[in-house]
């Protein structure tokens, strides 16, 4: 059985009234009572709901603290085996590598470009063609 439903006069400032006239088909409502009916619900709710004036910012807060920790940690991960990855490399050329301070710097300054050309993604592969000339 539906609830019967009564008349009521509201006054709505011109504003609020144009807001209602361009929103409603947007919510999919049929009427304006029925956009009107599901906003003072909605807001009501809000208005309802426990610290009101806290709940979203605080629901918000625990999502996006539970979001950017998982986000730091893989962060973290991929760090360190990126880290990892740059010992290993720097150890081998060391071992095998003769070089002076002022080719050292040269190939920093290459690496750098390399680095922004492939938008940080290099591999051991590509850097083995171009020291070979391939």
């Amino acid at each position: 059985m539906k609830d019967k439903k009564g008349r009521h006069t509201v006054w709505l400032e011109p504003a609020a009234w144009d807001m209602v006239e361009g929103h409603y088909h947007g919510d999919n409502c049929s009427t304006k009572n029925e956009y009107i009916e599901k906003a003072i619900r909605f807001y009501s709710g809000y208005l309802d709901a426990a610290g009101a004036d806290e709940y979203l910012p605080r629901v918000l807060a625990d999502v996006l603290e539970g979001k950017l920790g998982a986000l730091g940690s893989r962060i973290g991960r991929l760090l360190f085996k990126l880290t990892v990855e740059l010992d290993m490399n720097a150890n081998i050329l060391a071992a095998l590598g003769e070089y002076n301070p002022d080719g050292l710097e040269r190939l920093r300054g290459q690496c750098i470009q390399n680095a922004k050309q492939t938008n940080g993604e290099i591999s051991f592969e590509d850097a083995l063609r171009r020291q070979k000339g391939l």
